[in-house]
């Protein structure tokens, strides 16, 4: 996973409430189990029109925010169905923040897993950098997100703060996720495994 330290980028305000998983990636899209391809289906209902067409008026078809790394929220963002492929989708559209009041549980957790920094504010906060959003990236401000020292800079110079869990924000830092943890005990493994090859052939015969 790679690793989540310092993002410096266009950030795209999109203020609907209850987001669900289906709006993110639709289930017609999760047929694969390929982490990758999936950006294309992003939003899909929002970006294009039956003809295939992009919607003109959609945040993320609009310059600069088709170009986005940063998505600024409504609150319950991730609700619905626990499908993985929607973090999948955001993450190879190129988003790697999503700024929010708050956060579905289970899309909450898989977004870690993927690389994915979710950062909850409160609403009024998050009104302000999303009208920060629309202003500043129209010059072509950008924000920067910096995970160590836990703080976003918006295009206009301003500091907001969050706090986060300490093993998450570990996790990202070091772009470690469930099967990098488990490699981190490797040379355990191996010696369990040889220990057990000796004192119960059997099992492996």
């Amino acid at each position: 996973m790679e690793k989540f330290t310092v993002l410096k980028a266009v950030a795209a305000p999109l203020p609907l409430v209850n987001v669900d998983t289906d709006m993110i990636i639709p289930a017609s899209f999760l047929k694969t189990i390929k982490r990758t391809g999936l950006g294309k289906g992003l939003f899909k209902t929002m970006r294009y029109d039956d003809s295939g067409a992009e919607k003109p008026d959609f945040i993320l078809n609009k310059a600069p925010f088709r170009h986005a790394k940063i998505l600024i929220a409504g609150a319950n963002f991730g609700c619905g169905s626990s499908r993985e492929h929607a973090p999948w989708a955001l993450i190879d559209f190129g988003i790697r923040c999503v700024i929010a009041p708050s956060f579905a549980d289970i899309f909450y957790g898989n977004s870690f897993k993927n690389g994915i920094l979710c950062i909850v504010l409160p609403q009024d906060v998050i009104d302000a950098l999303a009208a920060k959003a629309e202003s500043g990236n129209t010059a072509g401000g950008e924000f920067t997100i910096d995970l160590e020292h836990e703080s976003i800079t918006a295009p206009d110079g301003s500091v907001v703060k969050f706090g986060l869990d300490a093993t998450k924000r570990n996790h990202l830092l070091n772009g470690l996720d469930d099967i990098g943890l488990t490699l981190r005990h490797v040379g355990n493994i191996k010696s369990f495994e040889e220990k057990q090859r000796r004192e119960q052939p059997w099992l492996s015969a």
